[in-house]
């Protein structure tokens, strides 16, 4: 038997909530320097919301690249997934905000993690034609030839969603490797 209490038994107040709804949404508009004095003072920067979103998801998906540096170097882990499997990185990607998905790599963000489905963030890139993000994956050591949970590859899935010019370079990768 542990001391710890359970889910259920952890009840917030109603000025916690209102609270802790204020800080996810400062890192949505990207507050950096509000942020900045709540993580001096003692924030957690790994704070998640009711979906799993981490502080740091939420800065990097929405493109504050200096909040994203903030919760970074005060311990934002960068593969901290949601509870949907997605991380900041994969989030990057899916927006195509290269300088955030330089960033979170870093920062450490691991570059073949995976969801769920077994998707990188290699694939994300190439499903939506995100040829900058693409090449930094690659330099970063993202594995081309990774298979999803049905079997594709990030070539597969740039082909498979009409993304030219990822599977151009995808194509244009595997010959250079070959």
């Amino acid at each position: 038997m542990t001391n710890e209490p359970t889910r259920a038994a952890v009840e917030l107040d109603e000025d916690t909530i209102a609270f802790a709804a204020k800080v996810f949404n400062y890192c949505r508009t990207g507050e950096t320097e509000v942020m900045a004095d709540l993580l001096a003072g003692g924030l957690p920067a790994n704070l998640r919301n009711d979906k799993g979103d981490s502080l740091l998801m939420l800065a990097s998906y929405h493109g504050h690249g200096a909040l994203t540096r903030l919760l970074l170097e005060h311990g934002g882990d960068p593969d901290l997934a949601n509870d949907r499997g997605q991380t900041p990185l994969a989030g990057a990607c899916f927006k195509g905000d290269l300088e955030i998905a330089r960033l979170l790599l870093d920062h450490g963000a691991s570059v073949d993690a995976r969801d769920p489905n077994g998707r990188t963030a290699l694939m994300i890139a190439a499903m939506f034609d995100r040829v900058e993000i693409l090449d930094l994956l690659l330099a970063r050591g993202a594995d081309p030839s990774a298979r999803d949970a049905g079997g594709a590859t990030a070539a597969a899935a740039a082909q498979a969603m009409g993304a030219a010019a990822a599977a151009a370079r995808l194509a244009q990768a595997r010959a250079i490797d070959v």
